[in-house]
């Protein structure tokens, strides 16, 4: 597919669009007489230019799809979206066999086929809307023209996804003989955050199947007025929300009663803070509610998500259905878990993989978040320019090769280390490198050094980051944040002094290294830090979070990840309970060293064998 976006990089939509519906054309033989709207894509012999690169772009096809079906054609209409509107409007492939097993689940038991009014509210090319139509042309045996007018409705935020929406859906009809002139499409450009259905399709009374892949932006990559309208949405109102979270609430809000939503999308709405509002929703609402988790499978290659399928219908329920599923046993017969909504706790996550034994622990003395403090280690948002391993040092300075060679002065550097290494390296010292530290401490409260300071005493600090500027200008898109000043980090976290430290990694896939540090100057990044008042409380929750129990606990809770990783996140920690340990007990952690005596104490004072 490399070869083939090179060749459509720099072509306008149309252009893009002509050679692709002439390639399918040409390839399959497809004679086209009346409809006025697909002749206007076809490349003919006469157009000398258009029709040479024309041949070039099937060569390249020819190499990339045996068959150049009207799969393949969905799949170049969604590869050659722009990699800046991909990002903005969250625009993914879903794979054939997704599609098709949403839509056949949605319309189990409709009484009615042929007047269904199906939807999809971030159609793209309509590739969900496609899919829908050969199964309502196979069930019915209605034309696609009729499908197209009476049953399929479509929306996206770019006029160009719409146009191929519309190119596609009449390939289809095409395919299938009915070369008609014109096709009547319901299918409109708008933003999905303020599209008023009822009030832009006239007779509109909502959908009876709403299928989709809501987008996937997060809250970062969304322009201002997208982050206005998302606000709009009660679903929108905790944390920085990513985009798909409100396409929940839209797509019920304008559902049938006992019509059916059915969509493919994030799981991390389960336990995330920007989910917490959703988490509301579906619970003040409580529908009839089935959770299909692909857990760490990831669905989609090309994006780094975790997803699941989530059918939802407008009628009553008590409880949300979970499974766990595959992509290879997704059709097969499934046993849900019934989690009673009463149950579910929407402030701190729901729990989807419920066992006696996590109740057990969750619910026992003190919450972990309200007994102990993690902090994210600092943020400079360009790590390979402040953070290095000495090249080579002397009593004056560290030397950083990054480039050339450049000395640092000693006096401005701090000893750092990346605490999300712990789930491999076991020894603090392994993990030490040096930090430029462009802050003094006063008292334990970090503060900027001024311009003139760094210029005086570390001239060859300075001399660096001037050399490294425009580079430290461009975090943050070279604008969206005001620095205290331009060689200040991206973030002011955890730049204090924190004299008891116990360090781990934000994601593990074992029970990982959980490492104690007392040296109040050494700083920390990328992993996680259990901040303590003294020795002893660090060392017993060390004890703790190397148990059985705690560990048990977050393979049953947390999100998991590729090649069984879990994360150790607060938001997956701060519910775990910590029990009540006597004088003793505590005297017993702190000297014990065999892990199998301390696994046997913890199981005891939870009450849980595993």
């Amino acid at each position: 597919m490399k070869k083939i976006f090179a060749f459509l990089a720099f072509l306008d939509p149309v252009e893009a669009d002509r050679l692709i519906v002439s390639a399918y054309i040409y390839a399959n033989d497809i004679k086209i007489e009346n409809n006025l709207f697909l002749l206007e894509y076809i490349i003919q012999e006469n157009q000398t230019e258009d029709y040479q690169n024309l041949i070039e772009f099937q060569t390249l096809i020819a190499e990339e799809f045996p068959q150049v079906t009207l799969e393949a054609i969905i799949k170049l209409f969604e590869f050659v979206v722009s990699p800046a509107d991909r990002i903005v409007n969250g625009a993914i492939y879903t794979p054939l066999h997704i599609r098709e097993y949403i839509v056949n689940k949605s319309f189990e038991n409709q009484a009615n086929l042929a007047t269904i009014v199906a939807g999809d509210i971030a159609c793209g090319c309509a590739a969900f809307l496609f899919t829908v139509a050969k199964r309502l042309h196979t069930r019915t045996g209605r034309s696609y023209a009729q499908i197209i007018e009476e049953n399929l409705y479509g929306l996206d935020i770019q006029e160009y996804s719409i146009t191929r929406a519309k190119l596609l859906l009449s390939l289809l009809a095409i395919s299938e003989g009915e070369d008609i002139s014109e096709f009547n499409f319901n299918l409109h450009v708008g933003d999905a955050l303020t599209f008023d259905w009822r009030e832009n399709i006239p007779g509109f009374n909502g959908f009876t199947a709403l299928v989709g892949n809501p987008p996937y932006v997060r809250y970062r990559n969304m322009d201002v007025q997208t982050r206005l309208n998302l606000r709009q949405w009660r679903t929108a109102q905790t944390g920085l929300t990513d985009l798909y979270i409100p396409f929940f609430e839209i797509g019920i809000e304008n559902l049938q009663p006992n019509g059916v939503l059915g969509f493919i999308t994030m799981n991390s709405f389960f336990k995330s803070l920007n989910g917490r509002a959703l988490r509301e929703y579906f619970q003040e609402n409580q529908l009839d509610f089935l959770i299909e988790d692909f857990g760490a499978e990831q669905i989609f290659k090309s994006k780094n998500t975790y997803v699941c399928i989530c059918f939802i219908y407008n009628r009553q329920a008590d409880a949300i259905n979970y499974t766990t599923v595959s992509e290879n046993n997704l059709t097969e017969e499934k046993i849900y878990q019934p989690l009673p909504y009463i149950n579910l706790n929407s402030r701190n996550g729901w729990n989807m993989r419920n066992n006696t034994a996590v109740s057990a622990i969750e619910n026992i003395g003190q919450r972990f978040g309200d007994l102990y403090k993690t902090r994210h280690g600092i943020a400079t948002l360009k790590n390979d320019i402040y953070i290095f391993s000495p090249a080579a040092e002397d009593d004056e300075f560290f030397y950083l090769q990054n480039g050339q060679r450049f000395p640092i002065e000693r006096g401005i550097c701090k000893e750092i280390v990346n605490s999300n290494k712990l789930s491999r390296i076991k020894e603090i010292e392994k993990l030490k490198e040096t930090i430029i530290f462009p802050y003094t401490h006063n008292g334990n409260r970090a503060e900027i050094m001024p311009e003139e300071m760094i210029k005086e005493q570390y001239p060859n600090a300075y001399k660096y980051l001037q050399y490294k500027r425009s580079i430290l200008d461009a975090r943050d898109k070279g604008g969206a944040k005001e620095y205290d000043n331009w060689y200040a980090y991206g973030r002011t976290q955890s730049l204090e002094k924190m004299g008891h430290k116990l360090f781990f990694p934000k994601f593990s896939d074992v029970t990982p290294s959980f490492l104690i540090d007392h040296d109040e100057n050494l700083m920390f990044y990328n992993g996680l830090a259990l901040i303590g008042e003294n020795e002893r409380e660090v060392e017993i929750a060390r004890k703790i979070m190397e148990s059985k129990i705690f560990w048990h606990y977050i393979e049953s809770t947390s999100k998991p990840y590729s090649a069984n990783y879990y994360s150790l996140n607060s938001t997956y920690i701060n519910n775990f309970g910590v029990c009540e340990l006597t004088d003793s007990d505590k005297d017993f952690l702190l000297t014990e060293t065999n892990q199998k005596q301390l696994d046997e104490f913890f199981e005891e004072k939870y009450g849980v064998i595993l």
